[in-house]
């Protein structure tokens, strides 16, 4: 049984996914990062690849994305430092990221790079349906890999059941059609994930953009199966002296 699937089965609400871009605050920290978020009790880790023109990343997301960049941060790079990494690490990691450099690094050879040193899925937001259905779909499926869509509110229900049907591991609510980081009107985000519940889709939903504390975290799970936090935590990290310390008090005062 995938790690995805064993974690949905073992606890199937207020899943907290947190992400974190690879190579950053400086180029070896991802490991430490991601080590202090298992540790202080992120159920899951989306990793972020940086690309100089990420399209639904905010400014603070972006921002850690060109540190990275200019830290020496390449997909190479990142499969090279997470070679060893499950001899530390249980939880899921999904990685996520956009396809022009991972076209560049070989669609096949990323999957099979990525499955090997232990990663569990991917997001890849410029995937087309299409050309995931005709071509990529296979070779992530051939490795093993979870692969997750996202929806918007203004996807149809028709396109949100198929993006269900394509997803494994999870589906991704994006709460608003903005960029990460952006504020959120919950009121309209609640009636959207009680339309999605609606839908009895197969997936498991985790919800992201705009959840930064407890109390976005937990408005956005009581509708869902949990939720991704990304630009408060990359935020968090940006004058941090410490990442353990940093990473201890931010989950803190989002689970406790």
């Amino acid at each position: 049984m995938s790690r995805l699937k064993n974690l949905f089965q073992q606890k199937d609400q207020n899943i907290l996914n947190v992400y974190c871009t690879a190579g950053y605050p400086e180029l070896n920290s991802t490991l430490k990062v991601m080590k202090a978020l298992e540790e202080n009790g992120a159920d899951l880790i989306e990793l972020g690849m940086p690309y100089s023109d990420p399209l639904a990343d905010g400014p603070v997301i972006q921002a850690s994305s060109s540190k990275a960049l200019n830290n020496g941060m390449t997909i190479h790079v990142l499969l090279d430092q997470l070679k060893n990494f499950r001899s530390e690490i249980k939880v899921p990691v999904i990685l996520m990221g956009y396809m022009n450099p991972v076209l560049q690094y070989g669609f096949e050879k990323f999957c099979a790079d990525a499955a090997t040193v232990g990663v569990d899925g991917l997001i890849l937001p410029d995937l087309p349906q299409f050309e995931f259905e005709n071509e990529y779909g296979a070779i992530i499926k051939k490795y093993g890999l979870d692969f997750i869509f996202l929806v918007t509110p203004e996807t149809s229900e028709e396109r949100i059941k198929k993006l269900d049907e394509l997803s494994t591991g999870f589906l991704y609510a994006v709460s608003s059609s903005a960029t990460t980081g952006g504020d959120t009107n919950f009121n309209a985000v609640e009636k959207y994930l009680q339309r999605l519940k609606s839908y009895q889709l197969k997936n498991p939903i985790l919800v992201g953009f705009g959840i930064k504390d407890k109390q976005t975290f937990e408005s956005a799970s009581k509708y869902a199966n949990g939720a991704i936090i990304g630009s408060a935590f990359v935020k968090a990290l940006e004058n941090s002296n410490d990442i353990e310390t940093t990473t201890k008090i931010f989950l803190n005062q989002i689970l406790k």
